[in-house]
């Protein structure tokens, strides 16, 4: 099989195994409104020249045979409106840092010491049940920020950008990081910390993550 058609099986891949992740599709009716999803800014490091590859899967750049160093992690959820119903067609990204604690926008400035393996971004966008999926690592702390965490962007037609912050649950630099403390609203807190859990079975130490987004707006509204 060529790089091509290797290329063109993983993405085919990825795109089932979001539409056969378990949970991912329960239907929105909900009689109360739900809880927003705490909104946490964008940062300096969204980055400032997109790479060539974005899709959902930042292990693997273009068609590349190596992948990036880290633990595997299926981070995956909905994108929901006020009522629980999906918002589709709404493109969510996520950036982090890499194995060595870098940003792709910060790489210019690290020569030889990032892992060039990872993507440090991605795409995609949300189905009719307003399901995304990526496949990254489990985020680190850096010299910056003590808590590990990924940052996300929806971009919904005819709306402002919005951006939150996903943090690690448990992890023990949240309670050093600034930007985590001052969301002083408990509820606030847990809608933007998640468990990473390991994944069933997985022989090499797998970790899926389940990220709800509750945006403050209908598609239509």
């Amino acid at each position: 099989m060529n790089h091509t058609s290797m290329a063109t099986s993983r993405r085919r891949f990825l795109t089932a195994l979001a539409l056969s992740s378990p949970g991912l599709f329960v239907p929105g009716a909900f009689a109360e409104e739900l809880a927003r999803t705490f909104s946490v800014e964008e940062g300096p490091f969204y980055p400032d020249k997109l790479p060539l590859d974005t899709d959902n899967d930042l292990l693997i750049v273009n068609d590349s045979l190596t992948p990036a160093v880290g633990e595997v992690t299926h981070l995956s959820g909905r994108l929901l409106d006020a009522k629980g119903d999906p918002i589709k067609n709404a493109l969510v990204e996520i950036w982090q840092v890499d194995s060595a604690g870098v940003y792709l926008r910060a790489r210019p400035s690290h020569p030889g010491k990032f892992d060039a393996n990872f993507q440090g971004f991605g795409r995609f966008l949300t189905g009719s049940t307003g399901e995304y999926y990526f496949r990254t690592i489990k985020p680190i702390a850096y010299d910056l920020r003590p808590a590990p965490h990924v940052h996300f962007a929806v971009k919904v037609k005819g709306r402002e950008k919005w951006t939150t912050q996903l943090f690690v649950k448990g992890d023990p630099g949240n309670a050093k990081d600034r930007l985590y403390q001052n969301i002083h609203n408990p509820k606030a807190r847990d809608s933007v910390t998640v468990d990473f859990v390991p994944v069933k079975n997985s022989r090499i130490g797998e970790l899926s993550a389940k990220f709800d987004m509750v945006m403050g707006f209908t598609p239509e509204g």
